[in-house]
């Protein structure tokens, strides 16, 4: 079955082991390679990604595309990665006024 790009948008993604992730809400497009690079889920299931960011999910880890999208991939859990330069200046800024 032959599927256009625009007719992924607003079908449903699941995981591996059947659970929603959220449906596709926009196509990543690689235009000098000229392929599918990614699917942009934009409201993903909280139970699966922290505090439902968005994610691409990259178009590798696709195994089928019928009326749903069926992936072969997905990490059991997508937690947002915090900044550890940012932890590391709240610290430095509690030992500041004790070093004065």
């Amino acid at each position: 079955m032959l599927v256009e790009m625009t007719e992924l948008i607003g079908r449903q993604v699941y995981t591996p082991d059947g659970r929603l992730l959220g449906e596709v809400a926009n196509v990543v497009v690689d235009i000098e390679g000229s392929k599918i690079d990614g699917l942009f889920v934009a409201d993903p299931n909280p139970v699966l990604v922290e505090d439902s960011r968005p994610v691409n999910v990259p178009y590798r880890w696709v195994s089928a595309v019928n009326d749903v999208v069926l992936l072969k991939y997905f990490p059991k859990r997508v937690n947002v990665k915090r900044a550890p330069h940012a932890a590391g200046e709240a610290a430095r800024e509690e030992e500041a006024p004790a070093a004065r």
